[in-house]
């Protein structure tokens, strides 16, 4: 069976210019004051995910007038914005995650650039946010990472998250699309995502709350899909569970998606499954990948609705051998348990996501050869 590639699979696999190319799109501020040694040193020292940033970030201001201009890469501090901006009242917001790893030669690359481009693109047109070019997106991380490139950390499990993001910045109180916004990218030196590493997580599976209804923005990268998803996080950490797995809010009886990660189920003949994109699951770049990946070494692999009856069912008569979750940040951790209030059921280890963990970690950190062109070089060795 031929897989038909989305629209962002496609988009993604567009040829991309050098960064050597587009270096000079983002001016730099050279009088950017610098964190001292010490800091430096803590902060590399004691890597934790999204809690400390480097000296600098990338910044561009959209207006009516002049579109995407003032592209600069300057120094990271607190914004300035008027109490009325829009995005404090009416959540037009959108953003990206995406990493940068330190190779063995002390080059630096990311994977898949053009995927998170075209899926901030896509974020774009649903909040009526006017669309960054790709090459100003790319310009901003080669940039970024050239005035920062010492922050990018070595070592399993680290490296340097970056967070593309756009918020509206006009400021107005009336429901309307801003006439302002302002893009900005920050980093953050960080470790594994979960503090276990590849170990398996304890997921509640939530049907109360949804993270998002048909017709709404669960396929798109916005910050509200995430403030739904909030409160359900707080009571399940609370009772001793690492994530939520969230149902489909029209009819509560398919898988839909965690809380920030796609979900795969592993068949003990050996096929993949994984929600389908209904509209109210984000499309992973990691999805995407681990799809093609899987493919590629002869795994079937159905985009499909997977019932939960159903898939408790199949666990209890061992006919699901593995599951696992999989985002840009944990990139993939396996499933351990999944618990309702009227059920828990242990779910098995086994070799596959153990397989396409290493496999997708070393292709992004340049220990194992790129046969599928994921990669994007953004620096050369600093060393």
């Amino acid at each position: 069976m031929v897989r038909h590639l989305t629209e962002l699979e496609k988009l993604a696999g567009a040829p991309l210019p050098a960064a050597s190319e587009i270096a000079d799109i983002f001016r730099r501020d050279d009088t950017a004051k610098l964190k001292s040694a010490a800091e430096y040193e803590r902060i590399m020292r004691d890597l934790a995910f999204g809690v400390d940033f480097t000296d600098h970030m990338a910044r561009a201001v959209w207006t009516v007038e002049e579109g995407w201009a003032q592209k600069e890469i300057t120094q990271y501090a607190p914004l300035s914005l008027d109490p009325a901006a829009a995005v404090l009242h009416y959540g037009q917001e959108v953003f990206e995650g995406i990493k940068a790893y330190r190779h063995a030669d002390g080059s630096v690359w990311t994977f898949r650039p053009a995927y998170n481009a075209a899926r901030l693109n896509m974020s774009n047109r649903r909040l009526a946010i006017p669309e960054l070019p790709v090459e100003d997106f790319l310009a901003s991380l080669v940039g970024l990472i050239r005035a920062d490139q010492k922050w990018v950390p070595e070592g399993a499990g680290a490296s340097l998250y970056l967070r593309p993001f756009i918020i509206a910045t006009e400021a107005f109180l009336g429901v309307r699309a801003a006439k302002r916004y302002d893009y900005l990218v920050i980093a953050s030196p960080s470790g594994p995502y979960f503090k276990n590493g590849f170990e398996p997580i304890n997921v509640w599976v939530d049907r109360e709350y949804h993270r998002a209804g048909p017709g709404g923005m669960g396929n798109v990268k916005t910050g509200g899909n995430y403030a739904a998803s909030l409160l359900p996080k707080v009571v399940a950490h609370e009772n001793g569970y690492d994530e939520v797995l969230f149902m489909d809010a029209a009819t509560n009886t398919y898988l839909d998606e965690l809380g920030g990660m796609n979900v795969f189920v592993v068949k003990a003949d050996g096929s993949v499954a994984t929600p389908e994109l209904t509209g109210n699951i984000l499309p992973g770049g990691t999805r995407a990948s681990i799809i093609e990946l899987l493919t590629d070494i002869g795994v079937e692999v159905r985009e499909e609705r997977i019932a939960l009856t159903q898939l408790l069912a199949q666990i209890s008569a061992g006919e699901v051998v593995e599951m696992f979750a999989c985002g840009t940040a944990a990139v993939v951790t396996p499933i351990g348990s999944l618990t309702g209030t009227d059920f828990s059921v242990e779910v098995p280890s086994g070799e596959l996501t153990r397989r396409i963990h290493d496999e997708i970690t070393a292709i992004q950190t340049g220990k194992q050869p790129d046969r599928f062109g994921w990669l994007y070089q953004l620096a050369g060795s600093d060393r």
